[in-house]
């Protein structure tokens, strides 16, 4: 490791209660490798390798919340139940014992969840206004006042069961069209009441959400949110046309409570609103219309954003760090997560849904 780059990652950061050893993040990356939802001995090794290795903050593979709709396949984590729960313990000891610091992304797949998936096939779809990402509308059900209780009640039980056997704080997954993210953006969310409507209403889901979380654990433990604009095949859609729609949307959420955003961008190198004369990334935006820290993402060490070609063995090539540097030195952004180069191409083996990492 050159100078640069030990003085620019190696600093440590302070988030609520989390005290982490430096600015890097393993991004969150879907493995699909928990038989019945139960993270198991193999799990807590994998993390376990990562924190060994120097890794700064661990931010968890989506993990479902109590929900029967919550997920679409069987292997993908569970944070509800008792041997679910018990696992996680396991890798929260685990990485802890190798020095490393642990956050669960707690997701809600809302109407990306196809008719029938495991591990609960008789559960709906559902989401906002039953409408897919492509704008169809009959994907699944329009959720009630009640569902939308039940699933916020689901987020704020298991970020107090989090905090509960150990982790150091929790994810809320909000980004790339899963049901955080659908009642955000105007194609998926044509409610009526007072979760749809104008940009404002539709923050109002994400903003309970996150201060029921928020009433559920201590002051001091942090929530973070990933958000992201684009959405899963849908890479140029936009929550936030502007800096001051950007705004809109992500100050009622850092009022609620949220501690940290994780922007979600495909490119960190990319100017997220150029018309501005501005070449802040999402990230930088995000920090800069809330004041609150926030971790960047997107093709972080590598010469290519991911493509669907990853998941069959195309390879990107190893890029410089330069203008991450460039960035983090200026302080534009506070922790930066790395999917693929930190170990992608040996987890994913079915599926991956970190576009950007």
């Amino acid at each position: 490791m050159n100078t640069r780059v030990a003085t620019a990652l190696s600093r440590p950061f302070t988030l609520g209660s989390a005290k982490l050893p430096n600015r890097i993040v393993m991004a969150p990356m879907t493995r699909a490798q928990s038989p019945g939802g139960i993270p198991g001995e193999d799990v807590a090794a994998y993390y376990a390798r990562r924190a060994a290795a120097g890794t700064g903050l661990i931010i968890t593979e989506g993990t479902t919340v109590d929900h029967r709709s919550a997920g679409f396949l069987d292997g993908i984590p569970r944070f509800h139940g008792e041997e679910q729960l018990t696992g996680w313990q396991r890798v929260v000891d685990t990485v802890h014992t190798h020095g490393g610091a642990i956050m669960p992304q707690l997701w809600h797949v809302g109407i990306q969840r196809p008719a029938g998936a495991p591990p609960f096939p008789d559960a709906p779809s559902v989401g906002p206004s039953g409408i897919a990402l492509d704008g169809t509308s009959g994907a699944g059900g329009t959720m009630t006042l009640a569902d939308i209780d039940d699933v916020i009640g689901a987020f704020a039980k298991a970020a107090q069961e989090a905090e509960r056997i150990g982790f150091d704080g929790v994810e809320l997954h909000g980004a790339h069209g899963y049901l955080i993210d659908q009642f955000l953006w105007e194609r998926t969310n044509r409610r009526t009441d007072g979760y749809g409507g104008d940009l404002a209403s539709r923050t109002t889901f994400a903003a309970d959400l996150v201060a029921a979380v928020r009433e559920q654990v201590a002051p001091d433990f942090p929530v973070v949110l990933r958000f992201s604009q684009w959405k899963s095949g849908h890479y140029d859609a936009r929550l936030a046309a502007d800096p001051k729609e950007l705004e809109a949307v992500l100050t009622p959420l850092a009022e609620a409570g949220v501690d940290a955003f994780h922007a979600s961008g495909r490119r960190h190198w990319q100017a997220e609103f150029p018309d501005t004369g501005s070449d802040l990334n999402i990230a930088g935006w995000a920090k800069k219309v809330t004041g609150k820290p926030v971790i960047t993402v997107g093709s972080v060490g590598l010469d290519t954003v991911f493509q669907p070609g990853s998941l069959s063995g195309a390879n990107a090539a190893v890029d410089t760090i330069e203008r991450l540097l460039d960035r983090l030195e200026r302080d534009e952004f506070d922790l930066v997560a790395v999917g693929r180069a930190w170990g992608c191409r040996s987890c994913c083996t079915r599926i991956c849904t970190a576009p950007d990492a």
